[in-house]
């Protein structure tokens, strides 16, 4: 009977040292998991829907090519709808489920806690949108991103604020987030460093609906640009209401109002906005191929849905260059100076997970030969 419960014991631990998810054996070892987190839901589902169907059809290509290293990605979801607590949430599942990489998340306030469970579990982090300097700035080994920063974007508006609004009276609002305050702050110091002092400087919550009493102040300060730092669901309604109020005031944002939702939310008084984003990466030769792909199938990759799949580029080709799809040796090839061939042209990275080129200019919202209003890069 020993020898029995014996065998069966061995039996059975073979059978779960199999499951294991590790590069030398098991199911999972003939696949990568690479999770995609970002807000799949919620009022920012626009943006969460950039980062899924760009890191969906970049390894539905990697895996046509061969995949990674030789193995099919395989991509599991993680729906954070903005929220920190959630993200965390989504983090510790996919740390159960033996995800190696995540592209994700969207929002800086989420990616900040994330990446420390990530970091704490072996997994490689690379944000398409997250643009908080803290978040790569905490000597964490695991944190990258393909997007810039929010000191690098609030000079390119800081600057364009002072040399063609020196004399006029600036409002600048911001939606008290890590990614909204941050970007506003970073333009602040800019246009205050280049001498343009603001009227207003005014936080609102955000979920927020009516923002009468603080057009009553615009109107008070009698400003002539608002500066948003935000999202595009408080700042659509934010210039609806504007508008509505009859503020003629230039309004101004950044790459959080990077989707035609804004529009649809502004309605005719987004028309005119100034928007800082990177350069137009639906315009570059190299991702003309993929922007079919995405045409063929009904989707308009706008804003970030290109920096997703340059992340899933970036991964892919770093693990070649590193012979191995360990997350850490990913990493330090990485960070090893080199630069890497994506749909939003080279990238190379620093020692902290940042890419090494400017990647901000300015955009006015425009009305189209169609009679919509989009973004236009000037």
């Amino acid at each position: 009977m020993r020898r029995i419960w014996v065998a069966a014991l061995i039996a059975l631990s073979g059978a779960i040292l199999s499951g294991c998810s590790d590069e030398s054996g098991g199911p999972d070892a003939n696949v990568i998991k690479i999770g995609v987190a970002g807000p799949l839901t919620g009022a920012n589902a626009s943006f969460g829907a950039q980062l899924k169907k760009g890191a969906e059809q970049a390894a539905e290509d990697i895996n046509a090519a061969g995949g990674m290293n030789g193995k099919p990605i395989e991509l599991l979801f993680g729906d954070d709808v903005s929220d920190p607590k959630q993200g965390v949430s989504v983090a510790n599942k996919f740390a159960g489920e033996g995800v190696k990489f995540v592209i994700g998340h969207f929002n800086s306030g989420v990616s900040m806690p994330a990446s420390q469970v990530y970091a704490e579990n072996g997994i490689l982090m690379i944000s398409p949108a997250s643009t908080t300097p803290k978040l790569t700035e905490r000597g964490l080994w695991n944190v990258f991103r393909t997007c810039g920063r929010d000191d690098q974007q609030g000079i390119v508006a800081g600057q364009y604020i002072a040399e063609n609004f020196k004399d006029k009276r600036i409002a600048i609002i911001h939606d008290k987030t890590t990614y909204g305050k941050g970007v506003a702050d970073e333009t602040k110091k800019a246009m205050n460093n280049l001498g343009v002092t603001e009227v207003l400087y005014e936080g609102v919550n955000t979920g927020e609906k009516d923002f009468s009493a603080l057009i009553s102040k615009i109107k008070q300060a009698n400003a002539d640009l608002v500066y948003w730092g935000g999202l595009h669901t408080e700042g659509g309604l934010l210039v609806r209401q504007m508008s509505g109020a009859g503020v003629t005031a230039t309004f101004m944002g950044a790459d959080g109002i990077a989707t035609d939702e804004f529009a649809n939310v502004g309605g005719p008084g987004s028309e005119g906005t100034l928007m800082t984003f990177a350069s137009d990466p639906q315009k570059r030769p190299e991702a003309q191929g993929v922007i079919e792909k995405f045409e063929k199938k009904g989707f308009k990759p706008e804003a970030y849905t290109l920096y997703s799949y340059a992340a899933m580029q970036v991964l892919a080709e770093a693990a070649a260059a590193a012979k191995s799809t360990d997350p850490q040796k990913v990493a330090a090839e990485m960070k090893a100076g080199k630069t890497y061939a994506t749909v939003i042209g080279d990238l190379g990275y620093d020692a902290n997970g940042d890419i090494t080129r400017l990647d901000y200019t300015m955009y006015t919202w425009t009305k189209t030969d169609a009679g919509n209003i989009t973004f236009v890069e000037n």
